[in-house]
């Protein structure tokens, strides 16, 4: 089954558009995490499994895990999530962006070293930053195309032909570079406007919609900016919001009614879209 196929029956099974992100912070971790011998596998798989039945998705931020030198413990959450929850798929997020042979290990990096189903990549160095990814065909390839952070201004909404650069990167995404079906998108929930632009250039493609909880994204928005004729479409991703919504040890619970209540209020979106 391939990464998109995945992602479709996900959806489905779940009724759910939400991605849980997984953004562990230590310095947040309830004091019982912090003692374990392996405080972020201890972490994540916690929020996973409390989790996991209203997620879409799980998206692991490589950077939470290799400043702190835990890429091992990384591997095994995503192990993890595979073997508990083979139905859900995990976007590594690590925006890799580079050309030749560095591309193709970082590409062996997400999909052999890690088994990650998708991976994040910036696509500003051109086709052939992108091209070893999709190589491992039942793999996902999500590039960012409208981010959420103010700073996507400098360089995603400069006038190329009389469209901005955001949108050349969605025809690209959608045509010539999707050469297996495997692309997605990154559009920020903090740009509907954007969203809804992008929607009407990929088609169904999948847009990775980060921004919302911590960032302040609509929900109702970004929804009805991005669903598609089948009322899915979308990873909205959430992470702080529902990692942190306790410190103490009731962390488990926190997450889980947080991840509920955010995942009831994108089916309300939906069902006021149809």
């Amino acid at each position: 089954m391939t990464f998109i196929e995945k992602l479709k029956n996900r959806w489905t099974q779940s009724n759910s558009l939400l991605c849980v992100g997984l953004d562990p912070d230590f310095d947040r971790f309830p004091l019982s995490i912090k003692e374990k011998k392996n405080p972020y596998f201890e972490f994540c798989t916690a929020i996973v499994d409390a989790t996991a039945e209203f997620a879409c998705a799980f998206k692991p931020q490589i950077a939470y895990f290799a400043s702190c030198g835990a890429e091992g413990e990384l591997k095994d959450i995503i192990d993890y999530i595979h073997e508990k929850h083979p139905d859900i798929p995990v976007v590594l997020d690590s925006k890799r962006g580079d050309i030749g042979s560095t591309a193709k290990h970082y590409a062996k990096e997400a999909f052999v070293r890690y088994g990650a189903d998708a991976v994040t990549l910036s696509p500003y160095m051109g086709f052939d930053s992108v091209q070893p990814y999709l190589e491992y065909e039942d793999r996902g390839a999500i590039l960012l195309c409208r981010t959420s952070n103010p700073g996507g201004n400098d360089i995603q909404m400069l006038q190329v032909d009389g469209k901005p650069i955001y949108q050349r990167v969605a025809e690209l995404a959608s045509g010539p570079w999707n050469l297996n079906g495997q692309l997605g998108l990154v559009v920020g929930a903090t740009y509907p406007n954007e969203i809804a632009a992008v929607r009407a250039i990929v088609g169904d493609l999948p847009l990775l919609v980060p921004g919302v909880g911590a960032q302040g994204g609509d929900i109702n928005a970004c929804v009805t900016a991005g669903v598609t004729k089948d009322m899915t479409g979308l990873m909205i991703n959430s992470s702080r919001a529902i990692l942190y919504a306790s410190k103490a040890e009731d962390f488990k619970e926190a997450a889980a009614r947080v991840a509920q209540e955010t995942r009831d209020k994108i089916n309300a979106a939906r069902s006021l879209t149809k």
